[in-house]
């Protein structure tokens, strides 16, 4: 079978060639032609584990194509997908341009039947509002369908989340659209990976809630953390006994500086404007969102409060993207802290295993290295910012020589409090004692 996706960013990209992998032949559009030049070379232009390997492995045995010609891939393939960005607008709601111009691009040229999915994170009633626009633009009297087909891919996991999914949505009234989407996913039926049918919006909606939940749970613990430092309680153990309870789980129960990236502050913000279209309140979500600009805010600050006079004094920054395994600087905890500290005066080292390029775009200011104890040598502090596995086992001993002071910030709660305590370091961490 051939299929097509539009959007060669992080989801198209996966997509395809996962699909790929699958035995599927992929054409993989964007419309950015240096970027498919860059493609067609097998180099991937985020960082994600295996994703290069898997695109170049793929590329050989010609199931992998790039273009930028849309009308070419839409004509070979019976199945499109459009992945193309939904960006947050100024008012939080999701930026529909690109998606809808796509949708009409297909009209275009479509000459038979095409089963045309969206996997862009999309608000409830896009499917209809595609649907009505390819019936606006189509040229003669040709059927199609539109099926919901929402991803789940976490960044830095991404491969893995699409070859051993947790479920797989189809949101589709279509019969045929049926059949065809669960012949694309037939492999995943040998590993029984879920398949969840479903109509269109309802499909659209399982994106947005689940994120949502999740991002719910980061907020929800980073509040429960800020009360354990008041009453003198331990947010690790906290989170141990509630993640027993199989209804709660223990994932996304760590405390930390605030969820960040590309899907969570941008989706939870998206559901609550179609809340509010819909005149529907969504406290919960509402009360997440502010969580967690709260979270980053009073972590920030108390860096700042408990470092005193900042100025001319030099912080090592450990981690900027907003997790490990990505380069994803989206609304990463670690900007809101470094502009903080660079206007209050002071001067910032930064290292990340693969963020740097990314952050030089945005951080001009400030000083990056490749080796952490170089960034860690005179500082005043040292902050961890993202729990990359390179800072999880640091030559405490050889920092405790090279750090100009003995601030260790631990924002992702690494380290054990006593052991730095008796190594003579001003440790701080997020509920488990005063930050």
């Amino acid at each position: 079978m051939n299929i097509a996706v539009i959007g060669s960013g992080y989801v198209g990209l996966i997509t395809g060639a996962c699909f790929a992998e699958f035995g599927l032949n992929v054409t993989c559009v964007d419309n950015d032609e240096k970027k498919i030049q860059t493609l067609k070379k097998g180099e991937v232009p985020f960082y994600e584990p295996g994703l290069e390997n898997l695109l170049k492995k793929n590329i050989k045995a010609k199931r992998m194509h790039f273009t930028s010609n849309l009308a070419e891939a839409v004509e070979s393939s019976l199945v499109i997908f459009i992945a193309v960005g939904t960006p947050p607008k100024a008012d939080g709601s999701a930026e529909m341009k690109f998606v809808e111009g796509v949708a009409k691009e297909i009209a275009q040229n479509i000459k038979n039947y095409k089963v045309i999915v969206t996997k862009s994170t999309v608000p409830v009633g896009t499917g209809e509002k595609i649907s009505k626009i390819i019936k606006k633009n189509i040229k003669g009297k040709v059927d199609f369908d539109v099926v919901s087909n929402p991803e789940f891919l976490r960044e830095g996991a991404g491969i893995e989340d699409f070859m051993r999914p947790n479920r797989v949505v189809i949101g589709t009234s279509s019969t045929q659209a049926t059949a065809i989407m669960k012949d694309l996913y037939s492999p995943l039926y040998l590993i029984e990976a879920p398949i969840v049918i479903t109509d269109i919006k309802t499909a659209e909606l399982i994106k947005y809630a689940s994120n949502a939940f999740l991002a719910t749970k980061i907020s929800f613990i980073n509040e429960i953390a800020n009360l354990c430092e008041s009453v003198g309680a331990d947010v690790q153990t906290v989170s141990k006994g509630m993640g027993l309870d199989r209804r709660i789980g223990s994932k996304f129960l760590h405390a930390g500086p605030g969820y960040g990236g590309s899907c969570f502050p941008k989706d939870t913000q998206a559901l609550s404007k179609i809340g509010k279209k819909n005149k529907v309140t969504l406290g919960v979500i509402d009360a997440t969102i502010r969580a967690n600009e709260f979270q980053k805010e009073r972590t920030a600050d108390n860096i700042l409060k408990t470092m005193g006079k900042i100025k001319g004094k030099t912080v090592a920054i450990l981690g900027l993207s907003f997790k490990p395994n990505t380069d994803d600087m989206r609304d990463a905890p670690s900007l809101l802290i470094i502009k903080k500290l660079l206007k209050a005066g002071a001067r910032v080292k930064a290292i990340d295993p693969v963020a740097m390029k990314e952050a030089k775009k945005i951080l001009p200011k400030v000083t990056f290295t490749n080796d952490v104890y170089a960034a860690i040598k005179g500082a005043e502090a040292v902050i961890i910012v993202t729990e990359w596995n390179e800072f999880r086992n640091l030559d405490l001993v050889k920092i405790k020589k090279i750090l100009k002071g003995k601030l260790f910030f631990d924002l992702r709660n690494i380290y054990e409090p006593a052991k730095l305590f008796k190594m003579g370091f001003d440790y701080h961490c997020i509920g488990r004692g005063n930050l």
